[in-house]
């Protein structure tokens, strides 16, 4: 099973974000990610692709503009229908502890609505999220000094969307 996560990074910090929902995905047996910065994502794999998770920095409460950008692109796949049923999940990072982060997972996930994807978000039962996380996807509060770009909490949250989303994919594929 395919897995596309494609993200917007800036300072690095939902990079590396990105990169430990990648490594999630992973986990799961049969899961081949590929983990693509927005500039070099291209839409036309994405038909190919069993499950679709992408990101950002939160830019005041909605999706940076460099990924915006790249969702714009996806209209001749709504007018095809060509990712409808297709696994979907979102994530995000903010430099503040209220700036906005469930307002732009909420934000990322409108557009696989449209495309009539199913959304796989996070339940509270996953140790990882009781306490931590958001049920709309993955969204983390980055320090913005120091050297640690993302905790092992933040690594941890984006290891169980990247798992729970290639789970779902694959009780899909298995059909």
């Amino acid at each position: 099973m395919k897995i596309c996560v494609v993200y917007d990074s800036e300072g690095g910090h939902t990079q590396s974000l990105a990169e430990a929902i990648a490594r999630g995905a992973e986990q799961v047996e049969g899961a081949t990610v590929y983990l693509q910065h927005v500039d070099e994502a291209d839409v036309y794999t994405l038909p190919e692709m069993d499950a679709i998770i992408w990101g950002c920095p939160g830019h005041f409460g909605t999706i940076s503009s460099g990924l915006k950008t790249w969702i714009d692109k996806l209209g001749y796949l709504w007018a095809e229908g060509k990712l409808i049923n297709k696994v979907g999940a979102v994530f995000c990072t903010t430099a503040t502890t209220h700036g906005g982060l469930e307002a732009t997972l909420l934000n990322l996930i409108t557009p696989m609505l449209h495309q009539g994807m199913i959304i796989a978000g996070l339940p509270g039962n996953i140790p990882e999220n009781a306490l931590y996380g958001s049920y709309y996807g993955v969204g983390i509060t980055c320090p913005i000094e120091g050297n640690e770009l993302i905790t092992e909490d933040d690594q941890a949250l984006g290891r169980a969307l990247g798992e729970r989303v290639a789970t779902v994919a694959r009780q899909f594929t298995e059909r």
